[in-house]
């Protein structure tokens, strides 16, 4: 099954039709599916290594910037993102080059399509959604790395596509003081392993290119032209190097939210690294992964198991921040069925944002009970 929410063109910044207008169903292709159907299949739950992603790159890359204007309108964060013109590019080079290697062939394009989600082949990850800029300036308000004191801070952000809200956070990380850095664990998760090595790992890198563009030699030519990205060794190997001697990591995992991929987020080899004698602080990201009741139940069931996991496997202090559409058309999907399906299960939920204007929206913040 394959939908259409209302939007129109590639991407948050195009022109939008009628946001009451139901999604539009289309035949869609069998096979895997996201989340738990009787009789269908998920994609497995698999880890992505980041030096494999960034060999996956082409010599450069295009790019945008969203700017974000936080609470107040005082400030402003700006936030790249690869075009998605050059994803396609990239797609058809690799095609035209009989190039294999990656997984899924044309199934990486179904992104690219008229459809924002296609069940089983594209969960919407391409695109950056106007609930993950919502989230953003929630955690610009309410968990900015410059108020978490020094801790350990894991970051784990489910249906990530491109990533907006964990971007925020990795720049707001470059930002602070280096003699002393807190260690930062970023855990990216989307169902496509197409959007993790197209848009989700690209866009970190562009942060971090963007951030240290007049200080680092290596970025010295790599903007020579505007609106793109050089990919030199040199600047990789720059990224690397950096994110290694800032104590932060980047991992990425694609498949369904399954048990299997809890297993997988906490499996000791794809361990962050953790300073000793003090215990994280863990921020569980998700922005418009609750588009249909599939995708409800599943993200509940998940976001419990992990939150119990950090809390009790590695005594952080552990909130969810979920930031939705208050109803999906035609889906059955809802912010308050996420709520109280969360208070069902012991949660204590928190509403911090509400947007009235368009599409009713809303952020809110769940810990596990005894958290309280």
């Amino acid at each position: 099954m394959a939908f259409s929410f209302g939007f129109s063109g590639d991407d948050i910044d195009a022109p939008r039709e009628d946001p009451d207008e139901p999604p539009t169903p289309a035949a869609g292709r069998g096979g895997n599916t996201a989340f738990p159907v009787p009789g269908k299949p998920q994609l497995p739950p698999t880890r992505h290594d980041l030096a494999g992603l960034l060999a996956q790159l082409p010599s450069k890359i295009a790019y945008g910037c969203l700017d974000v204007a936080l609470d107040g309108g005082a400030a402003t964060t700006r936030i790249p993102r690869r075009e998605l013109w050059d994803v396609r590019l990239q797609l058809m080079a690799e095609d035209d080059g009989g190039d294999q290697g990656h997984g899924q062939g044309h199934d990486d394009a179904e992104g690219l399509g008229e459809h924002d989600v296609k069940t089983g082949v594209y969960e919407g990850g391409f695109k950056s959604w106007e609930s993950s800029v919502d989230l953003v300036k929630v955690l610009a308000a309410e968990s900015h790395p410059a108020s978490l004191h020094g801790r350990p801070v894991r970051v784990i952000e489910l249906g990530c596509g491109t990533a907006l809200p964990s971007l925020a956070l990795f720049q707001w990380a470059m930002a602070l003081e280096p003699s002393q850095p807190q260690p930062f664990a970023f855990i990216l998760a989307d169902y496509n392993p197409s959007v993790l090595r197209l848009v989700t790992m690209p866009n970190f890198l562009l942060a971090w290119a963007l951030h240290h563009q007049h200080q680092h030699p290596a970025l010295r030519d790599a903007f020579s032209l505007e609106g793109e990205l050089e990919l030199g060794p040199g600047v990789l190997r720059a990224f690397q190097t950096y994110l290694l001697e800032r104590n932060i990591s980047l991992s990425f995992l694609s498949g369904g939210w399954s048990p299997k991929f809890v297993q997988l987020l906490y499996d000791p080899s794809g361990a962050a690294p953790q300073a000793s004698g003090s215990a994280p602080v863990s921020l569980l990201l998700g922005a418009e992964t609750i588009y249909s009741p599939f995708a409800l139940q599943a993200f509940n069931e998940t976001v419990f198991a992990v939150l119990g996991r950090e809390q009790a496997a590695l005594g952080a202090q552990a909130a969810a921040f979920v930031a939705a559409k208050r109803l999906y058309f035609g889906v059955g999907g809802s912010l308050d069925d996420f709520i109280e399906k969360a208070q069902a299960k012991g949660g204590n939920v928190t509403k911090l944002r509400q947007e009235t204007e368009g599409v009713a929206r809303g952020v809110v913040r769940c810990v596990i009970q005894s958290q309280s």
